[in-house]
């Protein structure tokens, strides 16, 4: 149903989950000027006035989160726009996605980035938050105005995948950062070890031929950038923590006082290597997929929230830089639309509950960006997901709404369907 900013909407029979309190309670939910005024039992009456949605008992939980989108203006709108990202955020149940600044050209100047925010705002029909690059053309060798980006809007600071490897550059960046109270978003690993890199070293990799890198890069770049911590005192975030072997450090450095939060992507924690067979390209993603020990290791990482975040790592390529050699092809996969179904796969293996799912989902990356949302509390944005975690399909990648289709799950026998999402109490999509 579509929904007015000033409509009073008043949900029930439904299954509230509550990532703060890590419940999942029958209840009902008021929704008045696109906030959350109260929860209240499953019997209470319905106020007067109010729009009914009856969710029939499926699940409503806090919008998705979704730190590290790719969209692909300026430079490359063919395989991905704030129309067409927007709008397979809301079928994904994503109500507010962060996005990269690994454009063509990099945001790194406040007049990219008010560009690509007015974009935002004229054609997506969910939050949007960007981020700006750390360095000048994300080449590592001179920061950003980290200032003027962020009176500009700029949520956060990252290079992405380009790790600076220039440590006095990195620093000086870190101790700016910690004076205008930013965060930095890094990706942990050593670039030489895993420069040119298509696969994770082991039998797998040996046996197909591809180039590889240790898991211990990962881990090599954690430490680097945790002493570059204890140094300057920064905000930091892991955009990516795959491997086992990086589990140590980040656990040190958190019992140590630092700043620092961790996230992983839905690939990693629900594909290993082997999910490559004979070189699918569509599960080509960085960093490479990792072997089933740890694969589990960081899903258990998230179960104890040693891992912050899930987020979806939306990376949308052509079908040219996809049709190539495994080795030449490009690294990445769309995921906004398959991040909740996919995440699900962990609550039916019994691996997650559904609070600890949404914890990761929407709870802390909004705390670690200070956003209001991502809790189901009186007060908070009514930015809503309504779900059926239960109800299977077959994922057809033709279907979805990014303009790329670059999915690894594309055929895959999938579980749990979004049938409502809501921002700020207005209805941006509903199933047919």
């Amino acid at each position: 149903m579509e929904s007015a900013p000033d409509m009073t909407l008043f949900f029930t029979n439904a299954r509230l989950i509550n990532p703060e309190a890590g419940t999942i309670e029958p209840g009902a939910l008021l929704v008045r000027d696109g906030q959350i005024e109260a929860i209240l039992p499953a019997d209470a009456p319905t106020p007067e006035g109010a729009a009914v949605v009856d969710c029939q008992g499926h699940c409503l939980a806090p919008g998705i989160v979704d730190i590290g989108v790719k969209v692909c203006e300026p430079g490359e709108r063919h395989k991905e726009s704030y129309k067409s990202a927007g709008l397979a955020a809301a079928a994904g149940g994503v109500t507010t996605i962060v996005t990269r600044p690994d454009t063509s050209p990099a945001i790194d100047t406040p007049e990219s980035l008010e560009f690509v925010t007015r974009r935002a705002q004229a054609d997506a029909p969910v939050n949007v938050l960007p981020m700006a690059a750390l360095t000048k053309e994300r080449a590592g060798r001179e920061m950003v105005e980290i200032g003027f980006l962020q009176d500009a809007g700029a949520v956060a600071f990252t290079d992405c995948d380009h790790v600076v490897t220039d440590t006095k550059v990195f620093t000086r960046a870190l101790s700016y950062a910690r004076s205008c109270g930013a965060l930095v978003i890094a990706h942990p690993q050593e670039p030489i070890l895993s420069k040119g890199a298509a696969a994770t070293s082991g039998k797998f990799a040996v046996l197909r031929g591809l180039p590889a890198v240790t898991p211990m890069a990962e881990r090599m770049g954690l430490d680097r950038d945790i002493a570059l911590l204890e140094m300057t005192g920064a905000k930091y975030h892991a955009d990516q923590i795959t491997t086992a072997r990086a589990l140590p450090a980040l656990e040190r450095a958190k019992n140590n006082g630092l700043d620092i939060t961790a996230g992983t992507s839905i690939h990693h924690l629900t594909l290993n290597e082997l999910d490559v067979a004979d070189y699918r390209t569509f599960f080509k993603v960085k960093p490479p997929l990792r072997s089933e020990e740890d694969r589990l290791a960081v899903v258990d990482a998230v179960r104890t929230g040693l891992i912050d975040t899930i987020s979806s790592m939306h990376t949308p390529q052509d079908e040219e830089s996809k049709r190539l050699p495994f080795e030449e092809a490009a690294a990445g996969a769309v995921a906004l639309e398959t991040l909740l179904p996919a995440a699900l796969r962990l609550v039916h293996a019994e691996l997650l509950d559904l609070p600890t799912l949404f914890r990761a989902l929407s709870l802390n990356p909004a705390k670690r960006l200070g956003l209001a949302s991502g809790r189901m509390a009186a007060g908070a944005p009514a930015d809503l997901v309504l779900f059926d975690p239960d109800v299977p399909f077959v994922l057809d990648r033709f279907k979805l709404r990014s303009k790329s289709q670059n999915t690894p799950f594309d055929t895959q026998r999938m579980q749990g369907k979004v049938l409502a999402t809501y921002v700020a109490g207005q209805s941006v999509f509903v199933r047919d």
